[in-house]
């Protein structure tokens, strides 16, 4: 699996049987301090219409597409905030299993999940997870909903980093710390391409590729 960090909540995942999946991909100009997304795939997925995770039309096709096996796609309705979508609206967590490997990226995610839904994700191999706040879950609320899944492997993303991201959101600096005083997870420095998940559980701190 190999896994790029475009910035902010984007991402393009490479499976194993060669399908790539851009999640959440930005309007260009939309993210302070990120570039133009730039990407290619053979599906998109976007967990909510703003515009700073919607800009489905701007992935290219790869000019080799996939013509494996149809992935499994498992869409959890939830929220973008703790009120029922009253302050902001609806948010998918967006599951895809291709040939054994299950990645889920949690959006927007500005809620608590119910049993159900942490059944449908527990034990995935990468979880894509907001620690920021304001608009989304916070640090300790993404370390606690990271208890509740349990992933083989767990990258923060919407945060705000030196150069780039909202100003009303924050680093990921305490959920870090969480994880690493915990120990149960190693910490891997995977800048902005990481080319496989690595044995073990594994916390993937990832740099925004076009920032």
């Amino acid at each position: 699996m190999e896994i790029t960090f475009i910035g902010h909540a984007c991402f393009v995942v490479k499976f194993s049987t060669g399908l790539r999946v851009c999640f959440d991909p930005y309007v260009s100009g939309y993210v302070p301090g990120l570039a133009d997304p730039d990407v290619e795939a053979d599906e998109v997925f976007c967990s909510h219409s703003h515009r700073d995770h919607s800009d489905f039309e701007s992935v290219r096709k790869p000019e080799e597409p996939y013509t494996g096996t149809e992935p499994e796609v498992d869409i959890l309705r939830t929220f973008h905030d703790d009120v029922q979508g009253a302050a902001r609206g609806r948010n998918n967590i967006t599951v895809v299993k291709s040939g054994g490997e299950k990645i889920v990226h949690m959006g927007d995610i500005g809620c608590d999940l119910s049993e159900e839904q942490l059944d449908r994700i527990r034990g995935c191999d990468l979880l894509m997870i907001p620690v920021g706040g304001f608009y989304t879950i916070n640090c300790r609320q993404a370390y606690r909903m990271c208890e509740q899944i349990d992933p083989k492997a767990v990258v923060p993303m919407h945060f705000r980093g030196a150069t780039f991201g909202y100003d009303r959101i924050s680093g990921r600096e305490e959920f870090v710390k969480l994880c690493e005083d915990d120990g149960k997870r190693e910490t891997v420095n995977a800048g902005s391409f990481i080319g496989s998940i690595p044995d073990g559980k594994t916390l993937l701190l990832m740099d925004p590729l076009r920032a």
